[in-house]
């Protein structure tokens, strides 16, 4: 074992324990960063406008403190990208980490000097929890490859700024600088195909032993190495050890990344956003993400049937239960009050909290009173590719057609299939048995003869990738949105079918 692997294990020891400290004192670990974080912005514009000087509960910050999305918080933001300091936080923003908004176009969320921390040793101790669980540490003395944005950064209002994985890339800690691939000059291309092409040349013949990034470009990434060598991935990275991944849903991904591998690896799944990293797997033994109490976030959960009343319920982390779908609100050192990210989870262990990512608050079909949310179309697709073993897919995304050119309305299925089933027909009605059955307005419209059952849109090899890059989105921390309750991106695809 090298010098970095065999450091790694007492320093993982003492992470957990701390890690152990905090997450079975969630409720003191929370009032602590509560407290913390609103003292420290009393003086802030934000802070006076909302009177966080007399702010002495939760409750008293709810009163003050309404939920807002980036489109309500923008008007702080542009404050500071004129120029303007103490508006969120005490002084300037180090970064801005520039996303995809819906209705706003860019958004720049603030990443201050007290909240870097919590983006670059979240994604450390991650690892350490595993290394301390499972003993393995041999593979931090191989070759590293986290499949990013590019670390280019540009300057608003004197503030650098670019994308998150961007932004991380310059915090990889020296002892990890030397095993991590790709270069710094690969990672700086931006057009994705080409950065890929130059990522394999880079990588192909090194000892890799850990990937990273989102599933269905790491799965890109693989399936471009097997057209070169013809030989699954576990042959050309024998040393291939662990994977780490987040920002979408595993599971629709798993099978086939792993036939791709060619051998099962363990994996380690992260929860990480521009707003915060909210959480990781801490076990792999144990089901769900624990969240990251002490990090400088203090959270709040709103039940997600509740979200869109005029004053719903927020609740602490000591309120939660177990298996209900909650919309996540953050109010951080970075600067971000009463935020709504616009994901749900679902808690699935109290000692300690640990939780599921289940979708997106606004990323649901409801055109006639269903609401089918992304985590009950990716349970109903995973269990028809279970039953049909022959079946899978690359991509998929749900829309609603409520003016069909003949019949009842209904959802249509715009799937990329890399082994489609023998039988379309019964690979759509096992997916709408399982849908009826998770989801009883969905059973209930189609008994009434409102909705008539789904209906798959095969589409031809490649259609998302092409999607994605027809929009400048190919690669990065780029994802289609599961489902929607609008056409817009159906439409599109619709140009795709076979």
């Amino acid at each position: 074992m090298g010098i970095r692997s065999v450091l790694s294990k007492p320093f993982a020891a003492y992470i957990v324990k701390k890690q152990r400290g905090w997450s079975l004192n969630p409720g003191k670990t929370q009032q602590k960063v509560f407290r913390d974080i609103i003292s420290k912005a009393e003086n802030t514009a934000f802070g006076v406008d909302h009177d966080f000087a007399s702010i002495r509960s939760h409750k008293d910050f709810v009163k003050r403190v309404p939920i807002r999305d980036y489109e309500a918080l923008s008007p702080y933001v542009k404050k500071i990208l004129a120029g303007g300091k103490d508006i969120l936080w005490p002084g300037k923003p180090a970064y801005f980490a520039k996303t995809s908004g819906t209705t706003s176009g860019t958004k720049y969320i603030p990443i201050t000097k007290d909240s870097i921390p919590n983006h670059i040793n979240s994604a450390r101790n991650a690892i350490l929890s595993y290394i301390h669980e499972t003993g393995k540490a041999q593979f931090i003395d191989g070759k590293l490859i986290f499949l990013s944005g590019s670390p280019v950064l540009d300057k608003k209002a004197g503030i650098h700024t670019g994308r998150l994985s961007g932004i991380v890339n310059h915090h990889v800690p020296g002892y990890l600088r030397s095993n991590q691939m790709p270069s710094y000059e690969t990672n700086c291309v931006d057009d994705w195909e080409q950065k890929l092409e130059r990522i394999i040349d880079e990588t192909i013949d090194k000892k890799m032993s850990l990937i990273s990034g989102i599933p269905p470009w790491v799965q890109m990434y693989f399936d471009r190495i097997i057209e070169r060598t013809g030989t699954p991935i576990k042959d050309v990275f024998p040393e291939f050890s662990l994977f780490i991944y987040g920002g979408v849903n595993f599971e629709p991904y798993r099978t086939r990344l792993f036939e791709s591998i060619g051998k099962k690896i363990d994996s380690i799944e992260t929860y990480p956003a521009s707003e915060g990293f909210i959480a990781y797997q801490d076990s792999q033994e144990e089901e769900g993400l624990l969240v990251l109490l002490d990090s400088g976030i203090f959270f709040e959960f709103v039940p997600a049937d509740e979200y869109f009343n005029e004053n719903p319920a927020r609740l602490t982390i000591e309120e939660v239960e177990t298996g209900v779908n909650y919309a996540v609100i953050m109010n951080s050192n970075a600067g971000l009050w009463g935020y709504s990210i616009g994901d749900t989870v679902k808690f699935v262990d109290k000692k300690p909290y640990r939780v599921v990512v289940t979708g997106r608050i606004k990323h649901f079909i409801s055109a006639f009173g269903e609401h089918v949310i992304g985590e009950e179309v990716e349970k109903a697709m995973k269990h028809a590719t279970e039953k049909f073993t022959e079946v899978e897919t690359v991509e998929f995304t749900v829309a609603p057609q409520v003016t069909p050119e003949e019949g009842l309305p209904l959802h249509e299925w715009y799937v990329e299939f890399s082994k489609p089933p023998a039988d379309q027909n019964k690979f759509e009605r096992e997916i709408d048995r399982k849908l009826r059955e998770l989801n009883s307005y969905y059973e209930d419209l189609i008994a009434g003869k409102i909705l008539r059952p789904l209906k798959i849109i095969p589409l031809r090899k490649d259609a998302f990738r092409n999607y994605m890059k027809s929009k400048g989105k190919l690669g990065g921390q780029n994802k289609v949105p599961r489902l929607s309750n609008d056409r817009q991106i159906a439409d599109e695809l619709r140009t795709y079918r076979l």
